[in-house]
């Protein structure tokens, strides 16, 4: 998975968003140490401190919890995780219901839409 940045928002809350889908999806697993802040850094091309502010979130939103002889792990918490790809989810369906109102679909025929595609 590469690191990928816009020029619309702040380099760390993009890498914040980037972990948080990394840990939902299981590329870092529940219970996991997360790689060292440099070289995090390092594989996304950006400064320590900034990687630094991304973890700090991750630990704040409670995806991830510093332990002194481990690092930075992942939360085991099932009911964290679940409710941050809830949310992830949640914003998806609203960017699809968005994109369709563009086409001229009311929701309700945007989600029968759906329902006929992928059922």
């Amino acid at each position: 998975m590469d690191w990928r940045f816009t020029d619309d928002r702040p380099i760390w809350l993009q890498l914040t968003e980037q972990l948080t889908r990394r840990i939902i999806t299981g590329v870092y697993p529940p219970g996991s140490r997360l790689p060292p802040v440099r070289e995090l850094a390092a594989q996304a091309g950006v400064n320590p401190n900034t990687m630094q502010r991304a973890l700090a979130q991750l630990e704040q939103d409670g995806l991830a919890f510093a332990d002194r002889t481990a690092g930075r792990l992942v939360t085991e918490d099932t009911s964290v995780l679940d409710a941050v790809r809830r949310a992830q989810a949640r914003v998806l369906i609203e960017h699809y219901y968005d994109s369709m109102a563009e086409l001229g679909y009311a929701r309700t025929e945007a989600a029968e839409l759906l329902k006929e595609e992928h059922l």
